[in-house]
């Protein structure tokens, strides 16, 4: 049996998860799903201009495993432009950077770094100790739990 895949590091989900070309209308068109963090590689590496060990530092991933990634996302982008599809982004095996929870009793929030979120979520508020506490989606997010795969709008 296969290991499961390990969660990578994102630090910004994209407001605008759907692309396409103009002119065409929807219904016409076939799509290329770009998984969170294909897109993550992309910004990284593309817009943000770093190496590639710091990319996979930053996902918290080895430099071959972001090599594939990488090559996979331009491969897909190369795909829809050269061939009139869309572009939708969506689902992954990820967890945000930074994740943000809120205490049901005082309405506190506090943000948790990625390093300590692979021990688990909080269990109690920081400020009054309350067990009542819930994670917040990140803005234009679907809000799920973490996941993988296509349809999935989840790995916040």
């Amino acid at each position: 049996m296969p290991r499961p895949p390990k969660w990578r590091r994102v630090d910004l989900i994209p407001e605008v998860n759907y692309f396409k070309p103009a002119g065409i209308p929807l219904q016409a068109l076939e799509d290329v799903c770009l998984s969170v963090e294909e897109a993550e590689a992309i910004r990284l590496k593309d817009l943000v201009g770093l190496e590639q060990e710091q990319c996979a530092g930053k996902m918290s991933i080895s430099r071959p495993t972001f090599q594939r990634v990488l090559a996979s996302a331009r491969q897909k982008v190369a795909d829809a432009l050269l061939n009139g599809k869309a572009i939708r982004i969506e689902g992954g095996n990820f967890q945000m950077a930074m994740r943000r929870f809120r205490c049901g009793n005082d309405g506190q929030e506090w943000e948790v770094p990625f390093e300590e979120m692979v021990s688990g979520f909080p269990t109690v508020c920081p400020q009054c100790k309350s067990p009542n506490v819930h994670p917040i989606p990140p803005p234009g997010f679907g809000g799920r739990g973490r996941g993988r795969g296509r349809g999935g709008r989840r790995g916040w």
